[in-house]
């Protein structure tokens, strides 16, 4: 990491470390003790805890680095956005995209509510993966014969959600890389299959999964298209952390769960078309550096993001001074020792946050 990156965010990584060990601490303390009395109770006040964490890393996208989101859309979805229970099925551009439909989420009042279905190795991030796992995130091994029992049991298990929830399924099952859209395109050619140029080949045993238990409570799928137009940087983790802005340009169609055919051989070719369709509009967003005639009207950073980031900055500092005081931490070499150490964790934690959304260098290049 870079020593200027590294001075920048020392006050903003203290804040993040500080607010998300409490938020952590809420979160297990109501697993513990709420949970086995009411699991809806459990879930609203897990969900508006949760929301204080999320709301921070949000404010890093919109506010510093200027994170700017276009949607494409038609009137009707738009009107529904964050008012019903949706399978959200997006192409998946970088790590960063799990942000960005966090963005998107609560942008349209669901945040709360909203759950992914992304890698093991999530939940093992501090903090903020920690927070995932309390939040009822869908964890998945990789392998089909463990995936399939853990993606049933969750799946059944959101029936009685409380409220309106995003489930975003990343159905390429990893992030576009050139390496892996040539292995997409061997893959395709040896099976067949239309060779995609813009996307990855789907894996659609999650998705038929996903369809076939939830399609009797969640009446809808949203087919959401992530693109970057030219003369723009993919978004990295380590971009938004030194302010370097970027546009994403989002385009979401909207199907009703009862257009859906019922067959599992049928719901996977379904899942099949819709990519071979996504492939086709990036091939026509390339070109024009836009989805369409169906831009909505850019909406305002988020008040309520900047708010809840401020209040946390100034709690945690008032704390730590507080708590500096009462024990004299700068007046010896003990108490330097110990913030020596917290400013170590701090470095530690953004470490491990830019290396694990870091795309190899030579993908990021070709994709760009």
């Amino acid at each position: 990491m870079e020593i200027t990156t590294i001075a920048v965010f020392l006050p903003l990584g203290f804040v993040f470390l500080c607010t998300g060990l409490i938020v952590n601490f809420i979160q297990a303390a109501c697993l513990l003790i709420i949970r086995p009395l009411s699991k809806n109770l459990f879930r609203r006040i897990n969900g508006a805890v949760t929301e204080i964490l999320w709301l921070m890393i949000i404010w890093l996208m919109e506010w510093w680095a200027g994170l700017k989101i276009e949607l494409y859309t038609d009137m009707s979805t738009y009107q529904a956005l964050g008012k019903e229970f949706a399978l959200v099925m997006p192409n998946h551009l970088s790590d960063v995209d799990v942000l960005i439909m966090m963005l998107l989420a609560q942008r349209f009042g669901c945040l709360r509510s909203a759950l992914m279905v992304v890698k093991k190795s999530y939940k093992y991030l501090p903090l903020y993966g920690w927070s995932c796992w309390f939040h009822e995130f869908v964890f998945l091994e990789r392998s089909w014969e463990k995936d399939e029992q853990i993606l049933k049991s969750i799946f059944q298990g959101l029936k009685d959600f409380p409220t309106p929830f995003w489930l975003t399924l990343f159905v390429e099952g990893t992030r576009m890389t050139s390496d892996k859209l040539l292995a997409a395109q061997e893959f395709a050619t040896s099976r067949g299959l239309h060779v995609p140029r813009n996307v990855l080949v789907p894996r659609t045993k999650g998705f038929v999964t996903a369809v076939k238990h939830l399609r009797s409570f969640v009446p809808v799928v949203y087919d959401v298209t992530i693109a970057v137009p030219k003369g723009h940087a993919i978004p990295t983790l380590l971009r938004l952390l030194k302010g370097q802005p970027s546009v994403v340009k989002m385009h979401i169609k909207r199907y009703s769960m009862k257009e859906l055919p019922e067959s599992d051989v049928d719901i996977a070719q379904w899942c099949k078309d819709r990519f071979v369709a996504k492939d086709a509009v990036l091939d026509k967003f390339q070109t024009e550096g836009t989805f369409g005639d169906q831009k909505i009207q850019d909406a305002p950073r988020s008040l309520k993001t900047l708010l809840v980031s401020s209040t946390c900055a100034s709690l945690c500092s008032l704390g730590m001074f507080k708590f500096c005081q009462l024990f004299s931490l700068l007046s010896s070499w003990k108490g330097n020792a110990i913030l020596a150490g917290c400013l170590t964790m701090v470095v530690l934690l953004f470490h491990i946050f830019i290396e694990f959304t870091r795309l190899p260098k030579m993908a990021l290049r070709k994709l760009n």
